[in-house]
């Protein structure tokens, strides 16, 4: 039960003087955020996709100079015209024989296949860049969100306090006869409000720090740095100059172009195969002498043989075809990619300029003016001219500019993130 005594319009007036207090608290457009320097340091040394494509790569890279290697000498030794008697001394042309011989490519073939196997892992490092891009991405993206969701407690808890003024300011008022039950209870309504918003915002702060670990390679779900602040960094931003840097930078980008040309040495390679290989052998041939003791020289032999392409329509012709809808396909796809780059950056171009003159517009305009609209409220309630519902209302409109500030500013972040990916260019 409320207890009406006369120290009450007392406790009226201090609780007006430190409401007032509170809502003329300045709202700073920088965001407490974690650090993000080193969240990326540990993604790029801890992360799982990085480390997969830095393997790829390596192993891309080692297979370049077996792609231009002879093939593997070939030792050979046995007996030539041995008789069945399995002497050696009956036959002249009996010899015991070794020999090694070696398969020499058509010139330019081994220089292509090494130049094949240099485009492939050129394609393979710049897909590994992209890897780095997309982590550092999302964990930027994760770090964002999570600092709308740290801001956005602070934000709540400030709320929160200032509504349980309200409340006991309501509840002194309904005491001493000047306000009504109503208004203590839709601000105990709206302290409630707010309670339920720092639990949803609780569960996703736990979301979005799985997120990020999961970003950075984290195995177990480790403690966040104390948090620090989010810049707000304007940039002139041209559409025609982030495609120039897009073409030039974008990772995946340059992976298409490495693996066109690759096509481009996989259709010459295919085409020098209706030229033929040659198989270079030498041989040292030892004989006995013979049983009357006729002496014999040893013999030396040296051969050269060459496959013969024969089946160019069935075998030679299809490779060239292959190789060429390959080399297409690429292409295609690489004007794909350039289509959806030109696509992606109008989008976010567009979040970006839209969140950056929101963000600016509620601290320059609307926050400003929606706090002095608070501050008039509670002077007039205090003498009975305006009602405890407008003042309500006027401070949760500051509320819910306030949130919408932070989130504008996170979203300019976010943006700014996901040019930098579509460009494959540091912005900030």
């Amino acid at each position: 039960m409320i207890n009406r005594s006369r120290s009450a319009r007392t406790i009226c007036c201090y609780t007006f003087l430190l409401t007032l207090h509170l809502v003329a608290v300045p709202l700073s457009a920088e965001i407490t955020v974690t650090p993000l320097e080193p969240l990326v340091v540990e993604a790029l040394q801890s992360n799982p996709e990085i480390q997969a494509a830095r393997q790829e790569l390596e192993a891309a890279q080692s297979g370049i100079s077996p792609a231009g290697a002879l093939d593997d000498p070939m030792l050979e030794a046995g007996v030539v015209n041995l008789p069945t008697t399995l002497r050696f001394d009956q036959e002249p042309m009996t010899m015991r024989m070794i020999g090694i011989g070696q398969r020499l490519p058509f010139p330019g073939k081994r220089g292509l296949r090494r130049e094949v196997a240099e485009n492939e892992a050129e394609a393979v490092e710049h897909l590994y860049q992209e890897t780095t891009n997309r982590v550092i991405r999302d964990v930027k993206a994760a770090y964002f969100d999570l600092a709308l969701v740290v801001k956005s407690v602070g934000l709540v808890e400030q709320n929160k306090q200032i509504l349980e003024q309200f409340l006991k300011t309501a509840a002194v008022q309904y005491a001493v006869g000047k306000g009504r039950e109503a208004d203590v209870l839709k601000a105990q309504i709206q302290v409630s409000r707010m309670d339920d918003e720092l639990i949803r915002l609780a569960r996703e702060q736990r979301l979005i720090e799985a997120e990020l670990s999961r970003a950075m390679g984290r195995t177990t779900g480790l403690p966040l740095p104390s948090p620090e602040f989010l810049r707000l960094p304007e940039m002139d931003l041209s559409l025609d100059a982030l495609r120039e840097v897009a073409v030039s930078h974008r990772p995946q980008l340059r992976a298409r172009q490495s693996m066109i040309d690759r096509g481009a040495k996989v259709i010459e390679l295919a085409r020098k195969n209706y030229y033929p290989d040659f198989d270079l052998r030498f041989a040292y041939s030892q004989r006995d002498t013979l049983e009357g003791g006729m002496r014999q020289d040893d013999v030396l032999s040296f051969t050269v043989a060459v496959n013969l392409p024969f089946w160019r329509q069935s075998k030679l012709d299809p490779q060239v075809t292959e190789a060429v809808a390959k080399r297409t396909q690429v292409l295609s796809m690489y004007e794909a990619d350039l289509n959806e780059i030109n696509s992606r950056l109008r989008q976010e171009l567009a979040n970006a300029g839209q969140s950056l003159k929101s963000a600016r517009l509620y601290e320059t305009g609307i926050l400003p003016q929606a706090k002095i609209a608070v501050e008039a409220a509670l002077a007039a309630y205090r003498v009975n001219r305006v009602d405890f519902f407008t003042l309500l209302d006027n401070q949760m409109t500051v509320f819910e500019y306030e949130i919408s500030q932070v989130s504008a500013i996170t979203s300019y972040n976010k943006a700014l993130a996901e040019i930098e990916f579509i460009t494959g260019s540091k912005l900030f």
